[in-house]
């Protein structure tokens, strides 16, 4: 009767929450994609994304809102529906939840199956009409002060920090967010029951240190929790271990016993109840199937494991990974990966959270009362925090951390058969040592073998063009563990993955061709653990701004900046770099500031000789020029040679003349999968082809690898 009545109560809530969302104003404007201007609340943080590059140049944000009101045309109607507002530009990142705002734009219909009565594609900024709630005013300053305490820390410190303790993740590293993802440690940044464990447990002990009783210690924790989901915002995995904890704490202090299973069962009855859009949220089946593994499976794996170790190793032991093997199931059937480095990732990281969570908070309480308490707080904190960015990067870096496993339910059924047969193949004792011995063996083979037999980088590699998206960065060999780098893409995450894929730890010299975002946006990314020599910049200081972010960044790092004229040339190893262009002339040329800047792009000539002094080949890096600047090198002179790097991702503007001097047999274009440049130009490829170039293009097949085998130059994509 029970399940019964758990189910009819469920239908009953889903029923009326789809009969809301598909009925009324709203749902039939959007049908008719009307113009609309329409008071909404904030419900959630904005998600900004910066501007990479593109026509619209302007910061984009996703805003999920409730609408109040909407009018179209003389029409005005009250309504209460949830939205999702598209929106660019300024005047979005400090939109706080609670808030009300008035937005003008055009419905359009949500997404099958979503709980959203409409999506909105709004037009100019959005305009206040009533500030947040005072608790979420009170949560938008605290996380603020996390945020100005964390500059004191290293720029992947500052970002991890407030993810761990909050859930901020707006300044999270793009490479430490992929190393996090890649060694299953992405949960960390997503708040749950474990921080709020944490500041609980935090809570406990102060009370208990007060004198209080339990009744009242229990109040305190309830209270610590309260405060914490304020500020973290509630988030799916927020509000149920929010309710979960509260119940706990209840039966804490009433001295009940507590039965974890059907407390976690009650939660999620109660929050599918709430809202029941969770139910279609990996995110929320992520955390409920990772708190029923340390609930029903922990327990027995930490007193087997008690028999051969100390308790506190055995809980160390089985909590991650009875975590990890309950969430398996959802990890196949969403994304159709399985984390084998997981585990022991979880099990070294896990010390560091608790002191780095607790502190944390402790800053973000401290901050609005005295910065400097806060930074002396964050200090330690950054400590725990760059322990855990090591364990990512090196468990990300470790041969097959994850491996691919068909998804759906057929990579489901798969999975349930190995579970099964591995149990069958384990049960004796004589079975498991042989399967343990195994286990031992192919891990050794794989982290010794593994990077010798690894595919990449190709033996005799001299020149890659890394995808990096939409922008340039190539890598020229100049020897074991170095290389000369050109450009550095738009983030800093593609181009430090693709530099430590080559093993560079050194960079003689760094070449940024010019200050556009998409060929020094990950500047950050080339530098991180690496010693530069000399960065070689254009003359050209167009766009200033960049220009000047770009300066200060060197000059942080002790990097000194050069501008050379053409003709000035270097050797490292086999590999001779001279600089073609620009010329004084060339800078100032251009319709518009961006031609100006792309006509300044510092051009390179690289030859690649062998020991007895024979040359090799060549490659022309020719930067983003546009047609001004390549009419005049080609009046200059181009020496021949064997690859070109076009220029401007293969834009439309190129100089027929240009390419056919060249006298290249291959071309590289790097560019990006998406951008809504129509990089590259289908004149450009076909002009090309004519010309008789073989094409190559990062967004059809990753990073490009020029190498020599035998004497001769080839090209060795990473895909295909």
């Amino acid at each position: 009767m029970g399940v019964l009545a758990c189910l009819s109560a469920t239908a009953a809530v889903v029923a009326f929450k789809v009969h809301t969302v598909s009925t009324g104003p709203v749902p039939g404007l959007a049908a008719r994609s009307a113009s609309v201007t329409a008071d909404v609340v904030i419900t959630d943080d904005p998600r900004v994304r910066p501007h990479r590059g593109g026509v619209a140049r302007r910061d984009s944000a996703v805003v999920e809102a409730r609408m109040v009101s909407v009018s179209a045309g003389t029409a005005r109607f009250a309504v209460d529906v949830p939205v999702v507002l598209f929106g660019s530009g300024d005047g979005w990142s400090s939109l706080l939840p609670s808030q009300r705002v008035r937005v003008r734009g055009r419905l359009g219909p949500a997404e099958p199956g979503e709980l959203t009565a409409a999506v909105m594609l709004v037009r100019g900024p959005p305009r206040s009409l009533s500030g947040p709630s005072a608790p979420q005013t009170v949560a938008g300053a605290l996380r603020a002060g996390l945020r100005e305490a964390s500059d004191v820390l290293s720029p992947d410190q500052r970002g991890l920090l407030p993810g761990l303790v909050v859930g901020d993740v707006s300044r999270l590293d793009d490479q430490v967010r992929q190393d996090l993802t890649t060694a299953g440690l992405s949960h960390l940044t997503a708040v749950s029951g474990a921080n709020l464990a944490l500041i609980a447990g935090a809570a406990l002990a102060l009370a208990r240190l007060g004198g209080l009783s339990l009744p009242l210690r229990a109040l305190v924790a309830v209270a610590a929790m309260v405060g914490f989901a304020v500020v973290a915002r509630p988030s799916p995995s927020v509000l149920r271990a929010l309710v979960m904890g509260t119940i706990a704490a209840v039966a804490l202090g009433t001295g009940r016993p507590k039965d974890g299973v059907a407390i976690l069962s009650a939660t999620v009855l109660g929050l599918i109840l709430f809202d029941p859009g969770l139910a279609r949220q990996y995110g929320f089946a992520l955390s409920v199937f990772a708190t029923g593994g340390i609930l029903v499976l922990a327990p027995p794996w930490r007193e087997r494991l008690a028999e051969r170790m100390p308790v506190l190793a055995a809980e160390a032991i089985a909590v991650p990974a009875a975590a990890q093997a309950a969430v398996t199931p959802v990890l196949v059937l969403m994304s159709g990966r399985i984390d084998l480095v997981a585990i022991p990732a979880n099990l070294l990281a896990g010390p560091a959270v608790a002191p780095a969570t607790v502190l944390g908070f402790a800053a973000a309480i401290v901050a609005p009362l005295s910065m400097g308490a806060a930074q002396i707080l964050v200090h330690p904190a950054g400590w725990a925090v760059g322990w855990i960015i090591v364990v990512a990067e090196h468990a990300a870096g470790v041969p097959m951390a994850t491996i691919g496993w068909p998804g759906g339910p057929g990579g489901l059924v798969l999975l349930a058969v190995a579970a099964v047969t591995a149990w069958a193949l384990l049960r004796g004792r004589a079975r498991r040592r042989i399967a343990l011995a195994l286990l031992a063996g192919a891990l050794v083979a794989v982290l010794v073998a593994g990077p010798v037999a690894s595919r990449w980088p190709p033996p005799g590699w001299l020149l890659v063009a890394c995808d990096v998206g939409q922008g340039d960065a190539l890598a020229v060999s100049a020897g074991p563990g170095k290389a000369i780098v050109i450009d550095t893409g738009p983030e800093p995450g593609p181009v430090d993955r693709c530099l430590r894929d080559l093993d560079v730890r050194q960079v003689p010299l760094m070449v940024l061709t010019h200050p556009h975002l998409d060929h020094v946006g990950g500047l950050e990314g080339a530098m991180r653990g690496r010693a530069v020599g000399a960065a070689l910049v254009s003359p050209g200081r167009v766009p200033e701004r960049e220009s000047a972010r770009v300066s200060w960044r060197l000059r942080t790092k002790g990097v000194p900046e050069w501008v050379m004229p053409p003709g000035t040339r270097w050797r490292f190893g086999g590999a001779e770099i001279t600089v073609i262009a620009p010329s004084s002339d060339a800078a100032r040329e251009g319709p518009g500031e961006g031609a100006i800047a792309n006509n300044a792009s510092v051009v390179l000539l690289v030859r690649w000789f062998e020991p007895a002094g024979r040359l090799l080949g060549s490659a022309l890096l020719a930067g983003d020029l546009e047609t001004e600047s390549q009419a005049v090198l080609s009046r200059l002179g181009i020496p021949p040679v064997d690859v070109l790097k076009v220029p401007h991702h293969g834009s439309g503007r190129q100089d027929p003349g240009f390419l056919a001097a060249t006298r290249a047999r291959a071309a590289l274009i790097s560019v990006g999968a998406v951008n809504d440049y129509g990089h590259p130009a289908p004149l450009t490829t076909n002009r090309l082809s004519r010309l008789g170039m073989r094409v190559y293009r990062t967004d059809l097949s990753g990073d490009l690898a020029v190498t020599v085998q035998e004497g001769r130059l080839g090209i060795v994509p990473r895909k295909g």
